[in-house]
C-alpha cells in the first residue's frame, strides 16, 4: 500500500490551461470614479499652546546626549596616557634647552650687521602668523558647525546666536594664545632680550586675534575677496622683511634702527586689541545672519581632518585640504599634452606648474631659509632646517606621484613599470631642486656669517641638501596608509598598530639622514652615498602585493618552460 502510495503521489496532474481571456483587466475611464461622494476628514491636533524653547536649554540637551555617552572622563584618558604627557613633557623641556642655549649664544653676535638682522626676525614672523592666521580662518570660516547641527538646528525657528557665540570667542582667544606662544618662542630662539619677546609675543597675540574677529565679521557677510588681499599683503611683507634680513646680515645692505622702532610692537598690539573688541562685538551682533552652509562647509572639513589625524596621516590632511581648494577653484580649461611615453608624464607636470606656480612662491621660501638660518645664528641646524623647507616646498610639484602611488589601478593601466612611473614623476620636482641648490650655494659658502665652507666643498653640501629635500618630500608622498589589519601592539593608550607612530616623522626622517652627515661635521661625500641608495630604494619602492604577483606571474612562466622542455 505504501508503495501503491508513492507511485500515486510520483503522478503529477498536467497543469491547466488557462485563457489570456481571463486575465483582462477592464480599466475604468476616470481612476477617481470610486472615489466620487466621499468626504475627506482630516484629524486636527488639539488647540494647545506651542512651548518655547529656548536656545541655551536646547543647546545643554545636546550637550549632555553627547557628554552622557561617554565611557571614560578626561582623568581616566590622562592617567592612562601618561606616557605622551612625559613626552610632552621631556620635548618642553629640550625646547625651553634650546631658548636658554640660544639666549647664551646670543653674545657670538656681536657685530652690527649681524644684530640688525637678528633684529628683524620678530618682524617677519609677525607678518608670517598674520598670513597663516588670515588663510585658516578663511578656510575654516572661522566659525564653523558640524553637520547634524546644521540640518538640526540651524534649519530650526531659534535663534544662532545662542550656539555659535561661544565658538566665536574662543576662535578669537584661542588665535591670541597662539600666536602669541609661537611668536615669544621664535623671539627667544633668535635671542631678543625678555622685554622684546613680551612685546612681540602681545603684538602677535592681538593682532591674530583682530584678524579673526574681522575674518569673522566678513563670514557674515560671505565675503572672501578682502580676506585674501590681505592676506597677499601679509605674505609679501613677510619675504620682504626676510630678505632684507639676509641681506643686512650678509652685509649687503646696511640699516640704521631707529629709537622709536621698539615701541612699534606695542602699537600693534594696541591696534589689535582694538580690532578685536571691535569686529569681535560686531560678529557678535550678526550671528544670527550666518550661512548655514558656511557653517557647516568649515565644520564637514574639520571633520576629515580629525579622521586623518586619527591615523597620523599628515598626507591625507593635505589631499583633503587640496580637494577643499579645487572645489573653490571650480573647473579649469583642459589643454592638449605633449610627447610620448614616461615623457607625457614630465609634460603634464609642466603644464601643471605652469597653470598653478604658487609651488614657486614655496620654493622661493625655501631658498630664503639657510640665509636666515645662517643669520639668526643656527648655522649648525642650516643643511637640517634647508632640507625640511625644501621637503615643504616640493611637495605641492609632486601631485602625480602621489595619485600614481596611492591608485594602483590606475597606476597598472599605463605601460610603465613603478620604476618608470616613479622616474617620470621626479624630473620637475628634481629640477626645481637643482635651482634650489644653484640659489643657496652662497649660503652654503658661508657668505652670511655661518660655516665658512672651502669652495670645493661648498657645492656638495648644497647638492646634498637639495637631495634630502627631494627624496624627503618622495618620502611624504609615496608612503602608505596605516594599516589597521595587522595584529596591533598593545599601548596604555589601546592598541595602535605598529606603523602609526612612523607616520609623524616620515619625510622628516630621510632629510635627517641624508644630512647627518653634514651636521656631524663628516665629509660631505657620505650624504651623496645615503641619498644615492636612497632615491634606489624609493624609486622601485617596496610594495608586497606587486612582488607577490611578480612572483607568481615567474612561477607560471617557470611552470611553462619546464612543460615545454619536459615534452
Amino acid at each position: 500500500m505504501a508503495r501503491a502510495r508513492r507511485k500515486r503521489g510520483n503522478q503529477h496532474a498536467e497543469p491547466k490551461q488557462i485563457s489570456p481571456e481571463q486575465f483582462v483587466v477592464e480599466v475604468p475611464d476616470d481612476p477617481y470614479a470610486e472615489y466620487e461622494g466621499r468626504e475627506w476628514d482630516f484629524a486636527w491636533l488639539p488647540e494647545d499652546e506651542t512651548e518655547v524653547v529656548d536656545e541655551g536649554a536646547l543647546h545643554a540637551l545636546v550637550k549632555s546626549w553627547r557628554h552622557g555617552r561617554a565611557t571614560r572622563s578626561i582623568g581616566d584618558v590622562l592617567s592612562d596616557a601618561y606616557i605622551a604627557l612625559f613626552s610632552v613633557l621631556m620635548i618642553g623641556a629640550m625646547i625651553v634647552n634650546v631658548i636658554i642655549g640660544s639666549q647664551a649664544s646670543s653674545a657670538a653676535c656681536d657685530t652690527a650687521a649681524c644684530l640688525n638682522g637678528r633684529l628683524l626676525v620678530p618682524w617677519g614672523m609677525f607678518f608670517a602668523l598674520g598670513a597663516l592666521t588670515l588663510s585658516f580662518a578663511r578656510l575654516f570660516g572661522p566659525v564653523l558647525a558640524s553637520a547634524a547641527e546644521g540640518f538640526w538646528l540651524m534649519e530650526a525657528p531659534i535663534g544662532r546666536g545662542r550656539i555659535l557665540r561661544g565658538r566665536l570667542w574662543a576662535i578669537i582667544v584661542g588665535a591670541a594664545v597662539v600666536s602669541a606662544a609661537v611668536s615669544a618662542a621664535v623671539a627667544a630662539v633668535a635671542g631678543e632680550p625678555f622685554g622684546v619677546v613680551g612685546a612681540w609675543a602681545a603684538a602677535s597675540g592681538l593682532v591674530a586675534s583682530g584678524l579673526v574677529a574681522w575674518a569673522a565679521w566678513e563670514q557674515s557677510y560671505g565675503r572672501v575677496r578682502p580676506l585674501r588681499a590681505v592676506q597677499a599683503l601679509f605674505t609679501t611683507l613677510a619675504a620682504v622683511v626676510l630678505t632684507t634680513m639676509v641681506a643686512v646680515a650678509a652685509g649687503w645692505l646696511h640699516v640704521e634702527p631707529p629709537a622709536w622702532l621698539g615701541q612699534v610692537p606695542w602699537f600693534f598690539a594696541a591696534v589689535g586689541g582694538a580690532a578685536s573688541v571691535a569686529f569681535g562685538a560686531w560678529a557678535h551682533r550678526r550671528l544670527e545672519h550666518f550661512a548655514r552652509g558656511r557653517l557647516t562647509s568649515g565644520g564637514s572639513l574639520v571633520s576629515g581632518l580629525q579622521g586623518a589625524m586619527f591615523g597620523l596621516d599628515l598626507g591625507l590632511a593635505r589631499d583633503i585640504l587640496v580637494d577643499r581648494e579645487a572645489i573653490e577653484r571650480g573647473h579649469v580649461r583642459p589643454t592638449a599634452g605633449r610627447w610620448t611615453g614616461a615623457g607625457a608624464l614630465v609634460w603634464r607636470d609642466l603644464q601643471r606648474l605652469a597653470r598653478f606656480p604658487r609651488p614657486l612662491l614655496g620654493l622661493a621660501g625655501a631658498i630664503l631659509v639657510p640665509y636666515a638660518s645662517d643669520a639668526i645664528g643656527l648655522s649648525l641646524l642650516t643643511p637640517l632646517l634647508s632640507a625640511v623647507a625644501l621637503m615643504f616646498a616640493l611637495v605641492p610639484t609632486l601631485g602625480a606621484l602621489r595619485v600614481l602611488s596611492r591608485s594602483t589601478g590606475l597606476a597598472r593601466m599605463m605601460p610603465f613599470s613603478t620604476a618608470e612611473l616613479r622616474t617620470a614623476s621626479f624630473v620637475v620636482p628634481a629640477l626645481l631642486a637643482l635651482v634650489w641648490g644653484s640659489a643657496t650655494l652662497p649660503a652654503f659658502l658661508g657668505v652670511t656669517g655661518g660655516v665658512p665652507r672651502d669652495p670645493a666643498v661648498a657645492p656638495v653640501v648644497a647638492v646634498a641638501c637639495a637631495l634630502g629635500g627631494l627624496l624627503a618630500a618622495v618620502r611624504w608622498q609615496t608612503a602608505k596608509p596605516v594599516n589597521f589589519a595587522v595584529p596591533m601592539m598593545a599601548t596604555t593608550a589601546g592598541a595602535v598598530p605598529p606603523t602609526l607612530v612612523f607616520n609623524l616623522v616620515r619625510g622628516f626622517d630621510v632629510a635627517a639622514l641624508v644630512t647627518a652627515p653634514i651636521l656631524l661635521n663628516v665629509s660631505p661625500l657620505w650624504s651623496l652615498g645615503i641619498a644615492g641608495v636612497l632615491l634606489m630604494i624609493l624609486r622601485v619602492g617596496f610594495n608586497m602585493e606587486e612582488m607577490q604577483e611578480q612572483a607568481k606571474e615567474q612561477q607560471k612562466l617557470l611552470d611553462a618552460e619546464r612543460a615545454r622542455s619536459g615534452r
